[in-house]
Formats: C-alpha cells, sequence, structure tokens
C-alpha cells in the first residue's frame, strides 16, 4: 500500500510544479501524506521494537528495555 501511496504523492507532486493544483487536488494531497506518515512511523515503531542494544557488561537487552531504564 506504500507504494501506491508514493506513486500517488509523487504524481501531484509533479502535477503540482508543472500546472498547479485545484482545491480537492491540495486536499488529496495532504491526504494522502499524512496516511503516508502514519504508516510509516507504524513501521519505524515495529523496526525499532525488534531492536537489541548490547551493554558494556555483555549483557543483551531490547531497546524497550533501555528506554525504561534510563527514564528512571
Amino acid at each position: 500500500m506504500t507504494e501506491d501511496l508514493l506513486v500517488k504523492i509523487n504524481a501531484l507532486a509533479k502535477k503540482e510544479k508543472e500546472q498547479g493544483l485545484t482545491k480537492e487536488e491540495k486536499e488529496l494531497q495532504q491526504k494522502l501524506r499524512e496516511e503516508y506518515r502514519v504508516q510509516f512511523r507504524s513501521k519505524f515503531k515495529t523496526q525499532l521494537s525488534n531492536v537489541d542494544v548490547k551493554l558494556p557488561d555483555g549483557t543483551v537487552i531490547p531497546l524497550t528495555q533501555l528506554q525504561k531504564k534510563n527514564k528512571k
């Protein structure tokens, strides 16, 4: 789905540069960009949740646990 969004976003960006967008097209462009950002953030958070960190003492812990330790 992200690929489809990028194609639509890029097509609207190209049209905007070449001839401008109507009000409806600008609204659609903003909606598509926001949808892309939401998907990107979700995927990024998923990636971060799968990251492990090796501490100087050799132990390996999930990044989420490291964040909790640092907040204390």
